[in-house]
């Protein structure tokens, strides 16, 4: 099924995702925007190649002793959750999401955070963090600022704020200079995927009460 995506990620992104440096949390909000967007998809392999091509010109480096070593060593080491960057979209959610949450949408095991607002943090490694947000029609999420950059994906329905509309393979990016009231669409209830690499800005006092429970 093809989506029109308005809003794609950014060069940097795209760069970092290809490069194989951004926070987990970022790279399955990534591989989960690529598999919808085709213009992202296609952005993101022009990078890849284009990495590839650096690479076959590299100088060959010697390698120590022990190197084999250390590769056979990691090979029966545990990994970590591998993200899938492949266009395979065989529900709500892309295949790489699938693979996190065990399952599709109704396989979400949400946790209620007030208004009607439910989220399911996702198992992810490192700094940044990763969370599935249930927003019912109609229903805000409560205004908030940035100290660092979220990544909110869009997985189905669609919700407004300061900033535009977005809707399904949407991807908004938010920085500290960005405050907003995220608020769904009527008719629809909204999905998204959102990542983070920094806590939130509650304006409201409840919110900011809740907010070492909840991991926001």
């Amino acid at each position: 099924m093809n989506v029109e995506v308005t809003h794609n990620a950014n060069d940097q992104l795209l760069m970092g995702y290809a490069a194989g440096i951004l926070p987990e949390a970022f790279d399955l909000v990534m591989a989960s925007h690529i598999a919808i967007s085709d213009e992202a998809r296609a952005r993101f392999q022009s990078f890849e190649a284009v990495g590839g091509a650096v690479l076959d010109k590299a100088p060959v480096a010697e390698m120590a002793p022990s190197a084999l070593d250390a590769v056979l060593a990691r090979l029966d080491a545990p990994t970590e959750k591998p993200v899938d960057p492949a266009p395979r979209l065989e529900g709500v959610f892309p295949k790489a999401l699938q693979d996190y949450v065990g399952g599709d949408a109704d396989a979400v095991k949400w946790r209620p955070i007030g208004m009607g607002v439910k989220q399911c943090v996702l198992p992810t490694q490192g700094d940044a963090t990763a969370r599935l947000l249930y927003i019912p029609a109609g229903a805000a999420v409560p205004d908030h600022g940035h100290q660092g950059t979220e990544l909110t994906l869009v997985l189905q329905g669609a919700f407004s704020d300061e900033v535009d509309r977005f809707a399904r393979g949407d991807l908004e990016i938010a920085t500290e200079d960005l405050e907003h009231t995220p608020v769904a669409d009527m008719g629809e209830d909204c999905i998204c995927l959102a990542a983070t690499d920094a806590p939130l800005k509650f304006k409201s006092l409840l919110p900011r009460i809740m907010q070492p429970f909840l991991k926001i």
